[in-house]
């Protein structure tokens, strides 16, 4: 599953890096909103898929503080 091994990938990531994913992805459903309004996005799928993606680079943060108090 494609979903999974993102999961995998975010899990084996230290927090700095998870806040660098964190931006990047961010500045992404920026720009896809942007793209949105302006009727340039094909694929408005993406704008669900990105927010679901920041939400799970957001649990992990969580679940690291979690484990490190």
């Amino acid at each position: 599953m494609k979903i999974n091994k993102y999961l995998e990938d975010l899990n084996a990531k230290s927090v700095a890096e998870l806040n660098q994913e964190l931006v990047a992805a961010k500045k992404e459903l920026f720009n896809l909103r942007f793209q949105n309004a302006t009727n340039q996005l094909d694929n408005t799928s993406r704008i669900k898929e990105a927010r679901k993606n920041i939400a799970r680079i957001q649990t992990v943060m969580a679940k690291k503080a979690n484990a490190a108090e």
